[in-house]
């Protein structure tokens, strides 16, 4: 069986999604490798380090994708500018596809049902479940501890003033205030980081653990508290809000929006589209110069007005960052971590190295997405009716 490692093509995406190391723990396994040509470049990875752990280097992504009967990618599929083509379409009918495809994002429907008619079996590595057997697999987590610490220092640097509290010959200045919403991987790194460089921190999270995990790294809890049945899922993760607790939530938010300088946006539900915490009217509200790093964007985002893979800036001066790839930003690392986790989910999926891919493993049936011809996806299904009733 052939796998196939595309160059990433999506802007300031610096990943690659194996590494040599697990490229040759594959060939051993007895599978051919190909990688595109440049494909490890932003990790700082050259074509012969590839080449001496047995893989092949293809210079035509074309010819990549029609000899390959699975690929491995990090982001989800898109157009291949230089091309004129999707990347979906360069597949092999019927191929199996290995990615962060964020299926339940509303901007990603069209792209799934792509992947639907066009017959290809579809993995979403965000969509593996947390439990104890999935953890070498867990890319979420792995990729969140990266894009926690880097939110932050984007937010720095998109800051017209300083994070920590400076002493000047003429007085004191104050240090910046942050306000991280969501204390999961990716807010407990924020809140880490932020501190780290001087901030004040508050915190807020629907789950009692979690805000507690906030006040152990020297946040502050705001005190926005909800019934534990409402607020907890399975295995402690947090769950959707009713309406009339997700307005309530927007209000208090609103609230303490207006007083701090950056705003980190963390709060998923897992495996469903991520719920909207800070509305227009509360961005209004902000003080100039403020800064939003949606973090959450993959899903959807946290921010009414985030824009998808941009930075914005509004007529009142607030910053919205939608990045959509903040751990390819940091290349070496998260290539590094991700390479591992889907390596780990592929020998889990094709147990005994074989060419099937096990149907009944939960793990596997938890991330699948499309197959057959159909999406399969709970939460995408369950997003997709929530947007034709609008």
């Amino acid at each position: 069986m052939i796998i196939g490692v595309p160059r990433e093509i999506m802007a300031e995406e610096g990943r690659v999604a194996l590494l040599p190391k697990e490229v040759e723990e594959l060939t051993k396994r007895g599978y051919k490798v190909l990688v595109q040509s440049g494909a490890g470049a932003g990790a700082m990875i050259e074509d012969r380090a590839y080449l001496n752990v047995g893989a092949e280097i293809v210079t035509d992504v074309r010819e990549l994708f029609q000899k390959s009967r699975v690929i491995l990618k990090v982001k989800e599929p898109m157009v291949n500018d230089q091309l004129g083509e999707h990347e979906i379409s360069l597949m092999q009918e019927g191929a199996v596809l290995i990615t962060f495809i964020h299926p339940a994002a509303p901007g990603n429907h069209d792209m799934v049902r792509k992947l639907r008619d066009r017959g290809i079996t579809s993995f979403s590595m965000d969509a593996i479940p947390r439990i104890a057997r999935a953890q070498p697999m867990d890319a979420l987590s792995s990729m969140s501890t990266i894009a926690g610490y880097k939110a932050v220092l984007v937010a720095a640097n998109r800051l017209p003033k300083f994070v920590p509290m400076v002493g000047t010959a003429v007085g004191m200045v104050n240090p910046a205030k942050f306000l991280v919403i969501g204390a999961g991987v990716v807010g407990l790194q924020s809140i880490a980081t932020a501190k780290r460089l001087g901030g004040v921190v508050s915190s807020v999270d629907i789950r009692a653990a979690a805000r507690e995990a906030g006040r152990s790294l020297g946040a502050t809890d705001t005190g926005w508290d909800v019934p534990k049945e409402i607020a907890e899922g399975e295995g402690g993760y947090a769950k959707a809000l009713s309406q009339d607790w997700l307005k309530k939530e927007q209000q208090f938010l609103s609230a303490l929006a207006k007083d701090v300088d950056v705003v980190i946006l963390s709060a998923l539900v897992p495996a469903e589209r991520a719920p909207i915490l800070i509305t227009a009217d509360a961005v209004s509200s902000m003080k100039p110069g403020s800064v939003i790093v949606d973090v959450s964007v993959d899903q959807g985002g946290n921010c009414e007005l985030t824009e998808g893979g941009k930075e914005i800036t509004l007529a009142n001066g607030v910053v919205i960052n939608g990045f959509k790839n903040l751990p390819g930003r940091m290349p070496v690392h998260s290539s590094m971590l991700y390479s591992k986790n889907i390596y780990n989910f592929f020998v889990n999926l094709y147990k005994g190295n074989s060419e099937k891919f096990d149907l009944d493993d939960e793990i596997n049936k938890e991330a699948m997405v499309t197959y057959g011809g159909k999406i399969v996806h709970k939460g995408t299904l369950k997003a997709m009716e929530e947007m034709k009733a609008k």
